[in-house]
């Protein structure tokens, strides 16, 4: 070993303990059960119902630790929470991101806890963002205080972006960029349920509308009218042929698994009541589609449309329609990006193991950091299983893990000043 590998393993120790020993495991506890306990799904028109009180709530928490704190409307009753913890020494910006709203607590029935109570049982939280992702949230936040404490140094800035709307169509974290506040960041990582894997790849997402268009006519004389429910099978059946093209093509991702082309939702008449006995003039499907890295979105539109191109073509009746109305690319940081090592250096340090890389089977808030020319890594506390089922949990152990492994790798991806 050279001296200079020897002197950074030191340094490595020293911040470990250092650290580790800042962490408070209580407080990262009961933050979580804080945040738990106030619930922040979006029920649109409802009181209490989006993420107003619990982004007050952080806001407050974060000015009482004394940091540079923003709150920022994106729509009514949603805000995004940005703070900075500055060094006072030039350096680079981290940017930890962790959404403060959840799903749905679905049916309270299948519950075993209070979905919202924070409840503890053995090792584990249990409530709804317990681990997706309020105790990553709470993470992240002790993180920095585990850091001030410390009083270890650093260089540059960390900046905590706590957005809403992660789950829906994530206009948090795109006003978040839209005002500027991704400029000048140098890496982020994504607090996320990932079991503290460290994933440096996610899948991407296009979510789209097909519709069918058809004749109303009497069930007992289909030939009067055109049936738009038989031209979507055709169409549904077509995309699958592609979708097993595109796995042929691309194989099973090592990380990412198969790229998919998933029709969800199926509805015929769109407007109206349906009936047994009347062909239905419109028929709709939604198409929730995954990619991974080697495919291209564009193209994969293109090839779509030459689908219906060629459905049309065979059936002179034939009409339908494709209308993307979201898009996220999928993402890949190079193992050798400087918060892939970061965090890895970290990882060893903390658990005396080799890190596990693998890929994100969803897209987060990173997708568009990413699009924005940011460096992303996902990683945090929870089985990546368990996000929005009932009776979600997080286990402590791993959680105060978390909060030890965001703050061991911010000080090493902030260890140097800017022109080292």
């Amino acid at each position: 070993m050279r001296f200079d590998q020897k002197l950074t393993s030191e340094r490595g120790v020293i911040m470990m303990n250092q650290v580790i020993s800042s962490v408070d495991e209580k407080e990262v506890v009961r933050l979580t059960q804080d945040l738990i306990r106030i619930p922040s799904v979006y029920r649109p028109g409802q009181a209490d119902g989006n993420e107003e009180r619990v982004a007050q709530f952080v806001a407050d928490y974060l000015r009482q630790m004394g940091l540079q704190v923003f709150y920022e409307e994106v729509v009514p009753g949603r805000p995004n929470v940005i703070a900075f913890y500055d060094s006072g020494r030039p350096g680079k910006t981290l940017l930890f991101e962790a959404h403060t709203d959840v799903v749905t607590e679905g049916d309270r029935d299948a519950w075993s806890y209070d979905p919202f109570g924070g409840h503890i049982s053995g090792n584990r939280i249990y409530g709804r963002g317990s681990c997706d992702t309020k105790g990553n949230l709470a993470a992240a936040i002790c993180a920095v205080k585990a850091i001030q404490r410390s009083e270890l140094p650093f260089y540059g800035k960390i900046l905590l972006c706590i957005p809403c709307d992660e789950e829906g169509m994530m206009i948090g974290i795109k006003d978040f960029i839209r005002r500027g506040w991704a400029k000048g960041v140098d890496a982020a990582i994504i607090c996320e349920p990932e079991e503290n894997q460290l994933c440096i790849t996610q899948k991407g997402a296009m979510r789209a509308i097909l519709r069918t268009y058809g004749k109303m006519a009497h069930g007992a004389m289909p030939l009067t009218g055109i049936n738009p429910n038989t031209r979507m099978a055709r169409a549904i059946v077509a995309l699958e042929e592609l979708e097993r093209k595109e796995m042929a093509r691309l194989g099973n991702h090592p990380m990412l698994g198969w790229p998919s082309i998933t029709p969800t939702i199926l509805q015929a008449p769109v407007r109206g009541e349906a009936q047994i006995n009347v062909v239905p003039d419109q028929c709709m499907t939604t198409l929730d589609i995954r990619t991974v890295p080697g495919q291209d979105h564009q193209a994969l539109r293109q090839e779509m449309n030459q689908i219906l191109e060629q459905l049309a073509r065979e059936d002179d009746r034939f009409k339908a329609t494709l209308e993307v109305i979201e898009e996220r690319p999928w993402t890949l940081t190079p193992m050798d990006a400087e918060v892939v090592t970061a965090v890895s250096e970290a990882y060893r340090e903390l658990t005396r193991k080799e890190p596990v890389y693998n890929g994100v089977p969803g897209a987060t808030d990173g997708t568009f950091l990413h699009q924005a020319g940011i460096p992303i890594l996902t990683t945090g506390a929870g089985d990546r299983h368990i996000p929005h089922h009932a009776d979600e949990y997080v286990d402590i152990d791993q959680l105060v893990e978390s909060t030890q492994l965001f703050a061991l790798s911010a000080l090493m991806f902030l260890k140097q000043p800017v022109n080292a």
